[in-house]
């Protein structure tokens, strides 16, 4: 297949791991290295210190987390990069499995002290089912962790996938003395108090000279770990790479700026240009010249002071220049593209083209939603993009009544954005909302208050698990005459019903056999779990 040189140089990529093993640090680093910020922030910011570039709301400043998938686009070493730095907490997995769909790599980032972690299997369970390429970075280098062998036996077994290290450490914590590259033998020493690195070039493992950078002790323990990675394990296959068995394995520490470029440079050279996407009709090809593009994401309010709506497009083939008409799929509506923006972060900039690859943003006056389908023309429908049953819901009360219409626009728009689901009880006029994490419930307070102006208290409503029903209109009516005070409408008016117990879940099954009773707005997709 012949890609346009354009295409060919795009990595679109996603950051995934367990909250603290340092991804909104790497992601810093990353976008210094494409010369976009002067300073890598902090993300514990203090008085003297910058905020993270990608976590940009309040909330997130305020507690050291990412909350919501960030957009950042840099160049490096002839490369466009797009990055998805995705949240790491359990309770925003939703927008993580999303931003999965829109990229053709991930970088799992894995902390040295405390191994692979529970939220990192859920992601890789997401990345396998894909397919997804997988690169690993060993992080915390600088802090006594695991052994490197249990480290590389934890990804195998726990992770189910293949490793291949293209470094080795050689000492950890306060004796870390840096990595060898196995590749070309290059010793890069580490040395946190001066903050520099050096690249010596060894003739091989049992070169004596590394004997007089790394001292005895560490030296026999590294040769030992050496031997058996290079004699036992398999080497490096770019085909099992690009099918997500097999993964390259970086160390490192990313606040010391430890093995970032290396690892940068790894992505350009290993991670693969635009791939092909399956559609409803048929596979799509990045190189076609016809544009086709799907929205993974949309936010409201990055700019509260216009309050303005952004739908995220990664585009999938061709490419289209500012201006352009295309087709909306769902309304089969023509409209256009007057401003595409790429972004870094909240702060966007208007770009005249782009290409399969990229990921940009437009301007969404409530037109879009989460899966739609972009095209020249053609009438199709991009697959996979999942969606989420709630796990928790709460009762919306409005403290000021004068805000009611504030309240309301409030928690339309950001269930739109896919992290809450909104639902209008059939009797009663209090909203519902359902979410996926707890945590959300917070964030959806503070954003309402700091966004709208509408200050809200939640009550919690008990729920064994969420129903969508499906079936004749008039067995439909039946059901919620009986189930009235469990059954709401979701955004599209469909019913769902949200059952308090698994008793009268299975009592409903029972009775209305002509029913389905499905997990999903759409009961013939397929879901991925959590």
């Amino acid at each position: 297949m012949s890609i346009h040189p354009e295409i060919a140089k795009r990595r679109t990529f996603a950051i995934v791991s367990h909250p603290d093993a340092g991804k909104t640090t790497i992601t810093e680093k990353f976008l210094w290295y494409g010369n976009v910020i002067r300073e890598a922030g902090h993300v514990r910011a203090k008085a003297n210190r910058s905020y993270t570039v990608s976590d940009w709301m309040k909330i997130e400043q305020q507690r050291g987390i990412s909350v919501s998938s960030s957009v950042l686009n840099f160049p490096f070493e002839g490369c466009q990069f797009n990055l998805v730095d995705t949240p790491g907490h359990q309770d925003f997995c939703e927008d993580t499995y999303r931003a999965l769909t829109a990229v053709d790599a991930a970088l799992v980032l894995i902390d040295s002290v405390n191994g692979v972690e529970r939220q990192t299997i859920k992601l890789m369970d997401v990345c396998r089912m894909r397919r997804t390429p997988i690169i690993t970075f060993i992080n915390k280098m600088d802090l006594d962790g695991k052994n490197i062998l249990d480290l590389l036996d934890e990804i195998e077994t726990i992770l189910k996938i293949k490793v291949a290290p293209f470094t080795l450490p050689i000492g950890c914590g306060k004796l870390f003395k840096g990595v060898y590259s196995i590749a070309d033998n290059v010793f890069h020493t580490f040395n946190k108090e001066e903050g520099k690195q050096e690249f010596i070039q060894m003739t091989g493992a049992d070169d004596p000279r590394l004997d007089e950078y790394a001292g005895e002790n560490w030296i026999r323990e590294f040769r030992e770990q050496y031997e058996m990675i290079t004699g036992a394990m398999e080497p490096f296959n770019r085909d099992a790479f690009l099918n997500g068995e097999m993964c390259p394995v970086f160390f490192g520490s990313a606040v010391n700026n430890f093995g970032v470029r290396q690892l940068l440079n790894a992505f350009a050279d290993l991670a693969p240009p635009p791939m092909k996407r399956e559609s409803d009709v048929r596979v799509i090809s990045p190189d076609e010249d016809a544009f086709s593009a799907f929205v993974f994401k949309i936010q409201a309010n990055m700019d509260p002071k216009h309050r303005d709506r952004t739908a995220f497009l990664r585009i999938c083939s061709g490419s289209f220049t500012r201006g352009e008409k295309v087709y909306h799929c769902r309304t089969g509506r023509e409209i256009r593209l007057a401003a595409p923006t790429a972004f870094l972060a909240k702060d966007k900039e208007v770009i005249d083209h782009a290409w399969a690859g990229d990921i940009v943003g437009i301007n969404d006056p409530g037109l879009f939603h989460i899966g739609d389908t972009l095209t020249e023309g053609e009438k199709f429908n991009f697959t996979g993009i999942p969606d989420f049953a709630p796990e928790f819901f709460a009762r919306v009360t409005l403290l000021n009544p004068l805000k009611s219409k504030q309240m309301n626009k409030g928690l339309a728009e950001l269930s739109e954005e896919g992290a809450t689901q909104l639902y209008e009880s059939l009797k009663s006029p209090v909203p519902v909302i359902g979410v996926v994490g707890e945590l959300q419930f917070d964030v959806l307070q503070s954003r309402l208050l700091a966004e709208y102006g509408a200050e809200v208290s939640l009550d919690r409503v008990p729920a064994y698990g969420i129903r969508w029903i499906f079936g004749a209109e008039s067995d439909i009516q039946k059901f919620t005459a009986e189930y009235a005070m469990d059954c709401m409408f979701d955004k599209e008016r469909r019913v769902v019903c949200l059952f308090p117990n698994e008793y009268r879940l299975n009592l409903a099954l029972k009775n209305y056999e002509n029913l389905k009773f499905s997990e999903t707005s759409q009961p013939e997709a397929m879901i991925l779990r959590s």
